[in-house]
């Protein structure tokens, strides 16, 4: 089988195939370099040319709560173009499967908890990521109408947030565990004595390895298909005050953490039901502990390489 996997670079992308060459498959692996997915023509003609069997849609602007809260129009722009052009260039490429992955960002800021898939749109969205939230929503919304117009074997799984080996790393448009990384790799080796965060550390949060999310794509792209968007995470959560010491401890900071409550919050809870795509007989195997673990290690030997997105 022939899998192209749009945004293979990102974190998201290079995890999924890691997954499906794994199994043998052949990827087709596609970022900027490779074609532009902001141009429609360009990316038709890719398509048409390479004729994959299934396409794998892991291309995205993402960034943490000040890079969305700071510039929404690029966040809903650029990826409705994104996902849009790639939809419709793989529909002309009769494309037989695709796999769309969007945000748990897509639910209500209080949404009740545990997630379920029907929640979409029961109320308002996050302000300070909403034009983010938008677009995938969108995406949902375009998977589906290819679905009911075309009889496309299209499916959106919505992931949890996503850490791992190849995340970013930039403290301005990092999400939240990346840059605590960061930051508390950083104060251990130049001994400062404390660490400033945002916020009060009161929200709560789940977190997934971004190799869980690669064989969640990988079962879902051959059992599913059905309209209904998938949850994707762990189902359980912890605070933010919670993760970061739990990451400031396996940094080896011993120092003290202060935190900053004239930054924003952001949503007060979000954690997934995922008894949708555990029903398919997928479960999560890499814990908290150890994933956080791994990932400073990876990035420790990321930065000696030069190697590391900061």
């Amino acid at each position: 089988m022939s899998v192209m996997i749009a945004g293979v670079t990102g974190l998201a992308g290079s995890a999924i195939a890691r997954a499906f060459i794994a199994q043998g498959e052949d990827v087709i692996g596609v970022n900027r370099s490779v074609v532009d997915l902001m141009d429609l023509d360009a990316t038709r003609k890719f398509l048409k040319a390479k004729t994959p069997s299934l396409v794998i849609d892991a291309a995205a602007k993402v960034g943490g709560i000040g890079a969305n809260n700071s510039k929404p129009v690029e966040f809903l722009s650029d990826n409705l173009r994104i996902q849009s052009n790639l939809m419709q260039a793989s529909f002309e490429a009769d494309v037989e499967k695709f796999v769309f992955l969007g945000s748990s960002c897509i639910y209500p800021r209080d949404c009740a908890q545990p997630i379920k898939e029907e929640y979409l749109m029961t109320g308002p969205l996050e302000e300070t990521n909403s034009a983010y939230a938008i677009a995938k929503i969108a995406g949902i919304e375009m998977v589906n109408s290819y679905r009911k117009e075309h009889g496309s074997r299209w499916i959106s799984l919505m992931p949890t947030n996503l850490y791992g080996p190849g995340d970013n790393f930039n403290l301005q448009d990092s999400h939240v565990l990346p840059a605590l990384i960061r930051r508390f790799v950083e104060a251990e080796a130049s001994g400062v004595p404390e660490v400033t965060l945002w916020g009060t550390g009161s929200p709560l949060r789940e977190f997934l390895h971004v190799d869980d999310l690669a064989s969640a794509v990988v079962l879902a792209s051959e059992k599913y298909d059905k309209s209904e968007h998938l949850n994707v995470g762990t189902g359980h959560d912890l605070s933010i005050k919670d993760l970061a010491e739990l990451i400031s401890k396996a940094a080896g900071f011993k120092g003290y953490i202060r935190w900053d409550s004239s930054k924003p919050d952001g949503t007060p809870r979000k954690v997934l039901d995922v008894s949708r795509i555990s029903s398919l007989g997928w479960q999560p195997t890499i814990t908290l502990p150890e994933g956080i673990k791994r990932t400073i290690d990876w990035y420790k030997t990321a930065l000696d390489k030069g190697e590391a997105r900061l």
